[in-house]
């Protein structure tokens, strides 16, 4: 059985080849060829184990979430856990991998996606709402995926971003490229050509303000939730439609889910990333405007980014 830690996968990681990894599970979506079925989840005092199974015809892979909300006061991660790896043939283990880095690099390649169809070609600048660890990889693959000049961070909380700074400017590894921390989120839009959102909000992060985001593409991945809303309302006054991996983001996420309740965004506005990305759209025209990109993930992104990096640590 091969073990990979965070920092082997990190060793193993090409962003363009994970970002290709994702459109090859768009495929694989869009062609149904995989079994992913609803989630089970165990819950006692608190504590909560998650379980996303996952069956193509190459693999099966489950990701294990451990959720302990009372890790923050150990000064521990909250979410942790593992991807599990077991031969589609026999079951028998292939491999476990650490869960966090996994999610985080499969997350960014989404994102990643996203801005190589979304954003326009000449787009240098990016801006990360959220100094977390998917705001870390949303930057890193947007560096991948586009020309950037510059990578502007905005962050709610008070917190020092020095040491951050420094680790994302060390992680994007060219000096030809800046980091600039943004003292307000306005400030952060009006400089980015991408805007990508990755925070726990439960309302908008992002100004309520036409003129700011026309002609931005906004990659938003933080809302997972119902209760949760990263965008605001101003939005579909900007795009014709939002991009979407899957219809079942339509329930889960607060930024798709509240708009459609209210009325501001219907059904026939949504369109599945997998059948934009066969239909031979004119990229180039449809980027002109605004556009607007909304991530929940799924559990097969985990096993296809999971199953590459295998076949990359067998290589070596």
């Amino acid at each position: 059985m091969v073990i990979l830690s965070k920092e082997e996968i990190e060793a193993l990681i090409d962003p363009n080849e994970m970002m290709d990894t994702i459109e090859e599970a768009y495929r694989i979506f869009g062609a149904n060829e995989f079994y992913m079925p609803p989630r089970p989840v165990v819950e006692h005092e608190n504590k909560t184990l998650m379980y996303m199974p996952c069956y193509t015809k190459e693999i099966i892979g489950t990701k294990i979430l451990s959720i302990f909300p009372e890790n923050t006061k150990l000064g521990l991660p909250s979410i942790d856990g593992v991807v599990l790896l077991n031969d589609q043939q026999t079951g028998v283990p292939v491999a476990v991998m650490d869960g966090q880095s996994v999610t985080a690099w499969r997350t960014g390649a989404v994102g990643g996606v996203g801005i190589r169809h979304l954003s326009r070609k000449d787009a240098h600048s990016v801006g990360i709402v959220g100094a977390g660890v998917q705001g870390f990889h949303l930057a890193l693959y947007a560096c991948a995926a586009r020309d950037i000049h510059t990578v502007y961070v905005f962050n709610h909380s008070d917190r020092n971003l020095t040491d951050y700074l420094a680790r994302l400017q060390k992680a994007i590894a060219d000096p030809s490229v800046e980091v600039v921390q943004c003292k307000t989120v306005e400030e952060l839009v009006k400089a980015s050509d991408i805007i990508c959102t990755a925070t726990p909000a439960t309302s908008p992060v992002l100004p309520n303000d036409a003129e700011l985001l026309r002609g931005k593409c906004i990659i938003a991945i933080g809302s997972y939730t119902p209760e949760m809303r990263e965008i605001p309302d101003v939005i579909w006054d900007l795009v014709d439609n939002v991009y979407i991996e899957l219809p079942y983001a339509c329930e889960e996420s607060g930024d798709l889910s509240q708009p459609l309740a209210q009325g501001r965004l219907t059904m026939d506005r949504t369109v599945l990333m997998d059948q934009f990305l066969k239909s031979g759209a004119d990229e180039n025209e449809i980027t002109k405007g605004t556009t607007y990109f909304k991530s929940v993930g799924m559990g097969l992104f985990d096993v296809c980014i999971a199953q590459k990096l295998l076949e990359k640590a067998k290589e070596r």
